[in-house]
């Protein structure tokens, strides 16, 4: 029975960023459990752009193919210090981790409202809650995500659809190869994390098919952490 609950044979889940990285695993764990998964790219769709997420979403919408579980995990980072942090980077840095997930968000909403059943899922980041002193503008595009899938869950749980947060740690991704190759620092991350390894993309593959499944339909409103521990106090 429980095994059933986390078939997605017959959805359609849209996952962001999903070429490469924690986006990839995810998009292949929803198709070894049977969803047709659109992938995502820049080249498919930059979310820097409104204009063109809007003509993305036609587009599914005239193909008869929104989806019915949407991941918001593409995101873009900068790391420069606040006080020098130019104000375009930082607006483009909300565009397309905050306003994009918004749009999308509300695009796929009214087809998940008319069938009562739906998945919204953002990938958010440790640093909504360590702090970082080159990632100022980064976490806070972070939390407002976070913030926002807070008030829709209760929004729209009556209706079927749940809104969560997944909020990995430090992973050995393409963003990451090139700080995890220093010896020094890569050994200094590795004393912070309790479990003292940090994570392969497909760590956040199970926590997103929970999530995206019946496996998961009452949550909601929650951030899972996938951090190794990092973000405990003490």
């Amino acid at each position: 029975m429980v095994k059933e609950m986390f078939d997605l044979t017959g959805k359609v889940a849209l996952v962001t960023g999903s070429t490469r990285g924690i986006g990839k695993a995810i998009g292949d764990a929803f198709e070894e459990y049977g969803a047709k998964v659109i992938r995502h790219n820049t080249k498919v769709c930059d979310l820097a752009d409104p204009a063109a997420i809007d003509a993305w979403f036609d587009r599914l919408e005239a193909e008869e193919t929104m989806p019915d579980i949407l991941v918001a995990n593409a995101s873009i980072q900068a790391k420069i210090p606040w006080t020098e942090f130019p104000l375009d980077e930082a607006q483009k840095e909300m565009q397309v981790n905050f306003f994009a997930t918004l749009r999308m968000f509300q695009r796929a909403y009214p087809k998940m409202k008319a069938q009562k059943w739906g998945r919204l899922i953002t990938v958010g980041s440790v640093n909504e809650r360590r702090t970082h002193p080159q990632m100022c503008v980064y976490a806070a595009t972070k939390s407002a995500q976070e913030n926002l899938v807070r008030n829709l869950a209760r929004q729209l749980a009556s209706e079927g659809i749940t809104v969560n947060n997944l909020c990995p740690g430090v992973f050995d991704t393409d963003r990451n190869v090139e700080y995890l190759a220093d010896p020094v620092y890569s050994q200094k991350v590795r004393d912070a994390i309790p479990m003292h390894y940090w994570a392969k993309p497909e760590d956040a593959a199970g926590s997103a098919l929970l999530l995206a499944s019946d496996a998961g339909r009452y949550i909601t409103g929650s951030t899972i952490m996938i951090d190794g521990g990092i973000s405990l106090p003490g």
